[in-house]
């Protein structure tokens, strides 16, 4: 299945974890490093996750899941090693058009997670399809090694003269 590339603006947005492990604890803090409002649900949590939940940077649900529980929600992810409750998750995001990834179970996603190279706002996403993950991760500490971190200093230079320019363009149409 060849899938469609998109970045998605989720700051501020709904998403909801079911899973309290360690894949779960990534996902939750790629989750917030892009600015989402994080629930978790799981009856338990790594020590990362209880700490997120202390400083009040995650809600969470000490429970396991139940149907329902996706309401509301913009994107969610299933990060459980229970394939009867991925599978639940999955046909609720179904039913309310939610956009779901079930941790490497492709088939009942909506959407998969590519690799990514970041250098500060500049993202290079790295996709085989879910065909070969290995692979993704080959290139992706290709692309690491090809694009250091001047690249964030860089883009971060050229964010600031675009604006210069954008702000005169503006001003020179006004007269």
């Amino acid at each position: 299945m060849r899938y469609y590339p998109i970045f998605l603006d989720i700051k501020g947005k709904p998403c909801v974890v079911v899973g309290g492990g360690s894949v779960a604890e990534r996902k939750v803090l790629s989750l917030l490093d892009s600015g989402a409002k994080v629930l978790v649900i799981s009856p338990k949590l790594t020590p990362a996750l209880k700490k997120l939940v202390a400083k009040q940077e995650i809600s969470y649900c000490a429970k396991s899941y139940e149907s329902g529980d996706l309401k509301g929600f913009f994107l969610a992810y299933s990060a459980t090693n229970n394939s009867k409750v991925n599978k639940e998750v999955f046909q609720e995001a179904k039913k309310w058009g939610i956009l779901l990834n079930v941790v490497d179970v492709p088939e009942v996603c909506n959407f998969i997670v590519p690799s990514v190279v970041e250098r500060g706002d500049l993202l290079i996403a790295i996709s085989t399809s879910g065909e070969s993950p290995a692979m993704a991760k080959k290139i992706r500490q290709q692309l690491e090694k090809e694009f250091g971190r001047e690249y964030a200093v860089f883009l971060d230079i050229m964010g600031k003269v675009r604006d210069k320019i954008l702000t005169r363009s503006k001003e020179s149409d006004k007269n």
